[in-house]
């Protein structure tokens, strides 16, 4: 398991090391933007030996209180999410809210949430109120990545260094799934946009999150309800993956969610983005205009709360057919089945479905960024 790690880490440190010197005069860079050999040494000596412990690393739940939270961590979840439904004293108790968690579990694990401002902004009685991504983009330059950090600086304080923001997606058909959650319908303005909102989040050490890979601004359908469908893959190539062509390179350690939307022309047309290996191989080779290898972190759309996936699998199947597809992290809002989600990809591995160096590969990337959103 040691090789298969340091043969991932040293492909993983030449490609961000590459990155970092290709960097354009002018580019923000922060501690976020690059990666040192002395975090890639870290992330490997972080992989646990334990295959368990491996695979609960991967698992991002949902935490509705400070009893459900610690549960979650207790059983090695790398990561919880805070739902719009979570009581609000996970953040404000004292000795109850996320703060202690981190005092008490002494490891890093990731603390996530939606706000991208707009109709997407979770706790917003607590965190703030943000104008829409839409109205946002309408203003200077500096005034969003200032806003963004307020944003950031605001999760920090409550314990959260993830951000499942900015959207990606480009609002050309005014689908309301999309709508002003988008910055726009321009390539350019949403990859200028998504850039300074993505430095403000960096600057107060957030990492973003792109989102829904590969572009869900044409779906047909909305991934809550049923399962939607994009255009062809050709199609995309023209305009829906641009933005993300501009913006990973920038920040090559942030997280790409992927969505639930069935792509023709990659993989069969029954099958979310999500659980769909070419759909990964397509975000991991950049093999698309522009594109370029990305070696962060895929993570899934809600496994749980989308009928997309709920519909047609129960959680813990969706978390093995999402990890053996390619995805490093597994999420779902409601937290439920967590056991049963381990053991089923832990039993996977044993039978030969999913690869142990795939679960390493995951788990490696998953350190990674622990270390770059470290309290």
């Amino acid at each position: 398991m040691r090789a298969a790690i340091t043969a991932f880490m040293a492909l993983f440190a030449a490609f961000m090391l590459s990155a970092c010197l290709s960097t354009s005069p002018g580019t923000p860079e922060t501690s976020m933007t690059t990666v040192t050999e002395t975090s890639v040494s870290l992330a490997q000596q972080r992989v646990p030996e334990d295959l368990r412990e491996r695979v609960a690393s991967l698992m991002v739940v949902g935490a509705a209180s400070y009893d459900d939270a610690r549960a979650a961590l207790e059983q090695g979840a790398g990561g919880l999410i805070i739902p719009s439904w979570a009581d609000p004293r996970l953040l404000t108790e004292e000795g109850r809210n996320i703060n202690a968690l981190r005092a008490e579990f002494k490891r890093p694990f990731i603390v996530a949430i939606d706000f991208e401002g707009g109709r997407v902004q979770r706790h917003a009685q607590i965190l703030g109120s943000f104008p829409s991504p839409r109205d946002l983009a309408k203003q200077p330059n500096d005034v969003i990545r200032a806003t963004a950090f307020d944003i950031g600086s605001r999760l920090r304080e409550y314990g959260i260094n993830v951000d499942y923001a900015p959207l990606l997606d480009l609002d050309v058909t005014d689908l309301n799934i999309v709508g002003d959650r988008a910055f726009g319908p321009s390539p350019e303005r949403v990859s200028e946009v998504a850039t300074q909102f993505s430095q403000g989040l960096v600057d107060a050490k957030v990492a973003p999150t792109y989102k829904h890979f590969p572009g869900h601004g044409r779906a047909s359908g909305d991934t809550h309800h049923t399962l939607a469908v994009t255009p062809h893959v050709d199609e995309l190539n023209g305009l829906d993956l641009a933005p993300y062509a501009v913006v990973l390179p920038k920040f090559p350690t942030a997280s790409v969610m992927v969505g639930h939307m069935a792509v023709p022309g990659l993989g069969p047309n029954d099958t979310p983005a999500s659980l769909n290996p070419a759909i990964y191989e397509l975000l991991r080779t950049g093999n698309y205009p522009g594109g370029s290898p990305f070696t962060g972190v895929a993570v899934t759309d809600d496994l749980s709360g989308m009928r997309a996936i709920t519909d047609h699998m129960s959680t813990p199947e969706a978390v093995r057919r999402a990890i053996a597809a390619g995805a490093d992290q597994a999420l779902w809002s409601t937290g439920a089945d967590l056991p049963a989600a381990i053991d089923g990809v832990v039993a996977a591995v044993h039978n030969g479905e999913i690869p142990e160096e795939r679960i390493t590969t995951a788990a490696t990337r998953v350190q990674q960024q622990f270390i770059d959103t470290e309290f």
